[in-house]
């Protein structure tokens, strides 16, 4: 078995869907592991890394594609439309295995299927005990969560603990983080770690003692209403509880320094959670960390990839893809998760992929197969 693991070309992509360790342990599979020449250096991989821990270094993508039986991407291939037809490089019946955005890319994975490619997205691994390791959006989420704390501090321009001096005592910044999840956790935590007063809240009562368990105060509107899906995800609240939501945030982030928000939906836009008149009454020097931004945005007025500042000098920092703004770091971890997806399904006897097409993290991952699209969520009520 060929393994692939091209360079990232899209804007912002500083990750990589393989390191040295996971080469390392594919090799010693018995797979074949073939490295697009840089494809690592933007996480501070170094080809001669990949080299000795027994990849092949291609001089290009094409090279590297062309007889591939799997292909490990950290983003959705590009399309002719942007440039290079990324997914024309590979051969038929290859496996894609990356982040696809498939229901937001619907035409794109018609194309997979088209292209006889075996695409499967790792975003919709399963939450259930045995995929925990594999888990791509917790990898990257808890890496987000920390850096959007330490992206918030940079643009603070106060201190975050509190500081007793000789000369006075400075209080501690007050931080809120909206969205419990995965991101929202480690923000806490990281938060807290700085010394800020830490105050969260979220649509799903059962992370109360989530929160509180990281010596934050856990704030949100009693309801009847679960904000959660079997699944584990938020999902979105009736109006009503949106209004009452709103009316206590309203009055809470008055008093806030930081916000931090996080709040995602499963193949919708981000919900709106911070509104123009929220930010006309926060204090002029506060900040915050739309973690949203690309899917929409939790803030009305936050631009991907740019701070927005407020005509009450609220800064909103915007930052495209945020955990590859700790490249090395996310993608070792990535990379891992990749590995605990394919290793069980990698024969050890013959080095070649076998996938269980009854294991229900296929089942919950794979687009396309035999030139069909078989994903449940792309294919009910039409495709």
């Amino acid at each position: 078995m060929k393994i692939a693991i091209p360079r990232e070309r899209r804007e912002n992509e500083k990750r990589v869907a393989a390191s040295p360790d996971t080469v390392k342990k594919f090799v010693g599979l018995g797979a074949e592991v073939i490295v697009e020449a840089g494809a690592g250096s933007t996480s501070s991989f170094q080809d001669s890394d990949y080299s000795d821990a027994g990849a092949l270094i291609a001089k290009d993508e094409a090279a590297a594609l062309k007889d591939a039986d799997v292909v490990l991407k950290v983003q959705r291939p590009l399309t002719k439309a942007e440039g290079t037809d990324e997914l024309a490089l590979m051969k038929k019946g290859a496996t894609l295995i990356a982040q696809l955005a498939p229901l937001q890319n619907k035409d794109q994975v018609k194309d997979y299927a088209a292209a006889g490619v075996t695409a499967i997205a790792m975003e919709l691994v399963p939450r259930i005990s045995r995929a925990q390791s594999m888990d791509v959006l917790s990898s990257q989420s808890n890496l987000a969560g920390y850096k959007a704390v330490l992206d918030a501090a940079a643009e603070y321009d106060r201190a975050m603990p509190m500081m007793m001096t000789a000369a006075g005592t400075i209080a501690p910044a007050k931080v809120f983080i909206m969205g419990v999840g995965v991101a929202g956790l480690q923000a806490i935590a990281t938060a807290r770690r700085l010394g800020a007063i830490v105050t969260a809240t979220d649509v799903r009562a059962a992370t109360k003692e989530q929160v509180e368990s990281l010596s934050a105060k856990f704030i949100m509107v009693e309801s009847d209403e679960t904000g959660e899906t079997a699944g584990g995800y938020a999902k979105e609240m009736s109006e009503d509880y949106k209004k009452r939501q709103a009316a206590l945030v309203f009055e809470h982030i008055k008093k806030q320094d930081i916000v931090i928000t996080t709040a995602l939906i499963p193949g919708r836009d981000a919900p709106i959670l911070i509104t123009d008149e929220m930010l006309a009454v926060m204090k002029p020097g506060s900040v915050i960390v739309d973690l949203a931004v690309e899917a929409g945005g939790n803030v009305t007025q936050s631009k991907p990839g740019e701070i927005v500042i407020t005509k009450n000098g609220v800064k909103i920092v915007g930052h495209r893809n945020v955990p590859s703004r700790l490249a090395s770091d996310a993608s070792a971890l990535y990379a891992k998760n990749l590995f605990n997806f394919l290793n069980p399904m990698i024969d050890k006897e013959t080095g070649s992929l076998n996938l269980n097409w009854e294991d229900e993290i296929i089942l919950g991952t794979a687009l396309t197969r035999d030139g069909k699209i078989i994903h449940p969520q792309l294919t009910e009520g039409g495709n």
